[in-house]
């Protein structure tokens, strides 16, 4: 008989595709934590998870539900934590290693959705969508050629990282007959090319994109990368695009340089803390356009995002090798642990979703 396996989350909102998947499984028990239950509840269930799918969101989850090393030391049976999205800033890869815990997410999952948020904010900013409306609903006497937009086509796209995300913003821009530039220190020249864009170095990219946008993870090496020093080797008059991670842009840095004329506008999806508070300065400035990590946040990525992380725990459990695997470093401990816990051998590897 086959060992009964224990999948955990909290209250979080999740598509039914998760739940509906793990119903079809008869050895799998998926259980949910309240946030605002006893947290006495909480910790005997993930003591007996062998998987706890975890916010992605940093600032909608209690520090004490974040998998850090403390948590694994409280979870023994835990063999993987599951990301909802392709971030993982609520789970300390390092710590998950050590332990032998694996660390997987579903990246690409909402990409369509992201990039296509993205041309959103490029079009709005350019043909001034969102300022019109403010105007139109408060004042009169306004023109329309104070409303004078910019077409985004001919225009010079430049993408810093283009994975999932930003090779679908590169097959929308080139279809606005954009000029697509891309600096991605992780790819070759060719498989740049291949996605849609010339590889450029990072000073070329500051200094020819009309456009910025930002389509990397947020991680020690991206952590306020985009600072003062990076914005005023922007064009002048250029446009800023963050949808990636809050972080990645020094937030008082980028005000600076709305403030002072040097760039034009910015589009912005993802804050240093989510929501920003009302009195943001950002927030304050006519040029920015601000979304509230909503990039993502459609009908068909969520349930995607749900569907693909439950096929992966799925298969996981059954002893695969998981396609969107963070810390491959920690497989040959995770094997020796998921067979002592679990009494089955880890077997091939799946090819990505």
């Amino acid at each position: 008989m086959a060992a009964r396996k224990t999948v955990v989350k909290f209250d979080f909102w999740q598509d039914p595709a998760m739940a509906e998947r793990f119903a079809r499984e008869p050895d799998i028990d998926f259980l949910t934590c309240e946030l605002g239950g006893a947290e006495e509840d909480a910790w005997a269930k993930l003591a007996a998870a062998h998987v706890y799918h975890i916010s992605s969101t940093k600032d909608e989850l209690p520090r004490q539900w974040f998998a850090s090393g403390e948590l694994l030391k409280r979870c023994p049976n835990l063999l993987c934590i599951s990301a909802t999205g392709a971030g993982y800033d609520t789970v300390d890869v390092a710590a998950c290693s050590e332990a032998g815990v694996l660390v997987v997410n579903q990246s690409g999952a909402n990409a369509a959705a992201v990039a296509e948020h993205t041309i959103g904010l490029m079009l709005d900013i350019g043909k001034k969508i969102t300022l019109s409306d403010r105007l139109l609903r408060r004042e009169r006497g306004f023109s329309r050629e104070a409303l004078m937009g910019r077409e985004i086509g001919g225009k010079v796209l430049g993408l810093v990282g283009i994975g999932h995300v930003g090779r679908r913003v590169a097959a929308l821009a080139n279809a606005f007959g954009m000029t697509v530039l891309a600096h991605d220190p992780w790819l070759s020249d060719a498989e740049i090319h291949e996605r849609g864009a010339q590889p450029v170095s990072w000073d070329r990219l500051l200094q020819q994109a009309d456009i910025v946008s930002v389509h990397c993870p947020r991680d020690a090496q991206t952590l306020r990368m985009m600072n003062h020093e990076t914005f005023a080797r922007m064009k002048p008059g250029a446009v800023f695009l963050n949808t990636a991670r809050g972080g990645i842009h020094d937030e008082a840095a980028l005000h600076a340089a709305l403030s002072s004329g040097h760039l034009s506008a910015a589009g912005l999806d993802v804050w240093d803390v989510e929501p920003p508070p009302l009195e943001h300065p950002l927030l304050a400035l006519p040029n920015v356009i601000a979304t509230y990590h909503t990039a993502g946040v459609t009908v068909e990525a969520r349930r995607c995002m749900a569907g693909w992380a439950a096929d992966q725990i799925v298969d996981l459990l059954r002893g695969k090798r998981p396609p969107r695997l963070i810390n491959p470093e920690a497989w040959p401990a995770y094997a020796r642990r998921f067979a002592a816990i679990l009494q089955g051998p880890v077997g091939g590897e799946l090819s990505p979703a």
